[in-house]
């Protein structure tokens, strides 16, 4: 998995499952700009929608100690992606709605 990868993790202590776009996987844990897949839906639709944002992808540092498991998102069998289930709810595209927030960082003086 590389950084711009869509991925999925499962965590530990407490539990939580988060999808997102990996934007760093090291030694000491995993940088991802995501959201909790509790919101997920509820953020797809209100994306689609167009509407004032409650609620949006946040970047996010992950202890490895924390990460159960980590994996592609990818469809499995009959059952979708989330970036195919964002498409359908938001009606665009995962990698362009996170395009905006993986734009290379500008230097200030």
């Amino acid at each position: 998995m590389r950084p711009g990868s869509f991925v999925l993790l499962h965590l530990a202590d407490p539990k939580e499952q988060f999808w997102g776009r990996l934007i760093e996987l090291g030694a000491t844990g995993v940088t991802l700009r995501g959201i909790n897949l509790n919101s997920f839906e509820d953020w797809a639709r209100q994306v689609g929608r167009r509407e004032e944002m409650t609620m949006d992808v946040v970047a996010v540092f992950f202890p490895m100690h924390r990460i159960e498991k980590m994996f592609q998102d990818e469809d499995m069998g009959v059952l979708p992606s989330f970036t195919r289930r964002f498409k359908t709810l938001a009606g665009m595209e995962a990698v362009d709605y996170f395009q905006n927030f993986f734009n290379p960082p500008v230097a200030v003086d």
